[in-house]
């Protein structure tokens, strides 16, 4: 094998590795937004917003104050904790009987709500705040109904930290997408020296830019979808022994299938477009600057 065949196979193996590089980064910030997002959503179903009662509703009318809650469209799950199990509740969490201690039982009825996370907007902070406003003039303005209380910095919190989450990771895959460019622009301009021979006698009998830049084009199409592939095999690979290792992450749940087949798709896409994009650049370059 002459020296030329051999550098032009280095060149060609290190922008699939490059493209393998950056798709793996991309693919792998897009794994970790997926499940930022997916345990915001959980942790905000979690959230549990009380509804205090009057001391003195009957068991008929909880129950059907119970299922007026549970009959609003954003409401997920309703509990009904009564006057005697929020003394046994917070007996346990004292370690003491403090009904015995002081005589009587000073706690009101609640009904504990959680709501679908469609509900809670991750981004504004006000249009959450005018959710639950909502939520609880609704639920306030049924019968047996005090007030509605929640714990409202683990709300903001919550959502807070997956906005900054979110764009921390978008300006880092901005920036992956220019390295790539920059990467992959460098390693063509490397194979197209490495041929510039070749190049000059097609430009000496005639041979327009186009039909010189097509190979390499095309070329760059195969190496964008096969840097994919590694990458999404390295993900997958990765995932496997994260799984493994961390039982309770539950990974690979049937769930996540359909949003790991679509960021498969889009890292496949990435590297495609970004590997012809970068090629493109550095073919028109070249041959403009050496006609």
């Amino acid at each position: 094998m002459s020296k030329s065949k051999v550098n032009l196979w280095e060149t060609h193996t290190s922008t699939i590795l490059s493209i393998t590089l950056v798709m793996f980064l991309l693919g792998l910030c897009l794994l970790v937004e997926y499940h930022i997002y997916r345990a915001t959503r959980d942790m905000q179903e979690r959230i549990t917003f009380k509804v205090d009662l009057v001391s003195d509703i009957s068991n008929e009318d909880a129950d059907t104050l119970k299922q007026q809650i549970e009959a609003i469209p954003y409401v997920k799950h309703v509990d009904y904790i009564s006057r005697q199990q929020a003394a046994e509740i917070f007996s346990e969490d004292l370690d003491d009987d403090f009904v015995g201690f002081i005589g009587y039982n000073p706690l009101y009825p609640s009904m504990m709500v959680n709501l679908y996370a469609e509900y809670l907007p991750e981004t504004r902070q006000d249009a959450r705040a005018e959710s639950i406003a909502c939520f609880s003039a609704d639920v306030s303005n049924l019968e047996n109904v005090i007030g509605v209380t929640y714990q409202e910095n683990i709300v903001n919190e919550l959502n807070d930290f997956f906005f900054k989450a979110t764009w921390f990771l978008i300006i880092f895959m901005a920036l992956l997408i220019l390295i790539s460019i920059l990467m992959i622009s460098s390693t063509i301009r490397i194979a197209l020296y490495a041929q510039r021979d070749t190049i000059r006698t097609m430009q000496l009998v005639g041979a327009k830019s186009g039909f010189i830049a097509r190979p390499f084009l095309s070329r760059s199409i195969w190496y964008g979808l096969l840097g994919a592939l590694i990458a999404i095999l390295v993900l997958a690979l990765v995932t496997g022994i994260f799984n493994q290792s961390i039982g309770d992450l539950n990974l690979l749940a049937q769930t996540h299938m359909v949003w790991y087949a679509g960021i498969a798709v889009c890292i496949i896409v990435l590297g495609i477009v970004l590997s012809h994009l970068s090629t493109l650049f550095a073919v028109a370059r070249y041959l403009r600057n050496n006609c």
